[in-house]
């Protein structure tokens, strides 16, 4: 009891920009974790999210490309519309792959520039919604949909400029003593469905099953320790199509808060036949105090 009363005391008495900090430590989302957590962003707020990914033995099925990636400008932007209501953009500026391997028998005609390549990410539009509050008892759970957005150039061999769609529900609990307002463990699931055009299949699809669950675990009031199991799993008997094959990948990290900005960076491990073998992403996140009335 007396932990907790002097953490009150100190944000009563900290300046008004470390209340500010305060309010973005927890509600901010949860970079540099895929999985999604139930939490929206503060309405009338803009979070932004940008990060760099190096990505050894990335594999393109599609275009038969192998490589080392690098993504520069992994960007994310949150606006929240109401208490329970975020809008999100999310994508790539920038994709370089360094090409190790190149199959004979492409599917796809490529345009590539010797060893290398490079094109924009595909970027998605979607839109999350908190159905419930979390109670003592029982976990949050919200729902999440959106679409890709076929952006890439397909003979650049990294994306398969496709549209795609998907919606999954979310659960979150929170366990254990709490920092202030801050539980020592936050703890949040996806599962979901995601429906992939096949680039060479005319009127196919494949309607992969989305899943993730992550893990917080709050070192202190400064330094969180971060790790999720998150991707795709192929639905159909045999091979997927193209382009639509499961992929997942563990992640674990660290998200380190300072100067009202978060700061991440985790190490990556493919677990699956077409995800990369390992590697590192870094990035920050600044989330604004309001900036503008949501229409009511």
């Amino acid at each position: 009891m007396s932990e907790l009363k002097t953490g009150y005391m100190k944000r009563f008495s900290a300046a008004l920009f470390l209340i500010f900090c305060s309010s973005f430590f927890t509600f901010a989302q949860q970079r540099p974790l895929l999985t999604e957590d139930v939490d929206t962003t503060p309405q009338g707020s803009i979070e932004i999210s940008a990060g760099v990914d190096f990505l050894q033995n990335a594999k393109f099925p599609l275009s038969g490309l192998r490589g080392d990636l690098t993504r520069v400008g992994d960007v994310r932007v949150r606006v929240g519309f109401a208490s329970n209501v975020e809008f999100e953009v999310e994508g790539v500026l920038q994709n370089f792959l360094a090409i190790n391997s190149a199959s004979n028998l492409s599917p796809i005609p490529l345009n590539l520039d010797g060893n290398s390549s490079n094109d924009v990410g595909d970027f998605i539009v979607s839109t999350k919604i908190k159905l419930r509050n979390e109670t003592r008892n029982t976990p949050a759970v919200g729902f999440k949909f959106g679409f890709q957005l076929p952006n890439t150039d397909q003979a650049r061999g990294i994306g398969t400029n496709q549209i795609n769609v998907f919606g999954k529900f979310l659960v979150q609990k929170r366990f254990g003593r709490r920092f202030g307002k801050e539980a020592r463990f936050n703890t949040f699931g996806n599962i979901g469905l995601g429906i992939m055009t096949a680039p060479l299949e005319r009127f196919t699809q494949n309607d992969v099953l989305l899943y993730g669950l992550a893990g917080i675990y709050r070192f202190n009031e400064r330094i969180n320790i971060v790790s999720e199991v998150n991707g795709r799993a192929n639905t159909r008997k045999g091979n997927a199509p193209l382009g639509t094959e499961s992929i997942g990948q563990f992640r674990i990290g660290t998200q380190v808060k300072a100067s009202g900005l978060r700061f991440d960076t985790a190490a990556i491990f493919g677990l699956t036949k077409f995800s990369p073998r390992t590697g590192v992403t870094f990035g920050v996140t600044y989330l604004s105090p309001s900036i503008f009335t949501p229409a009511k």
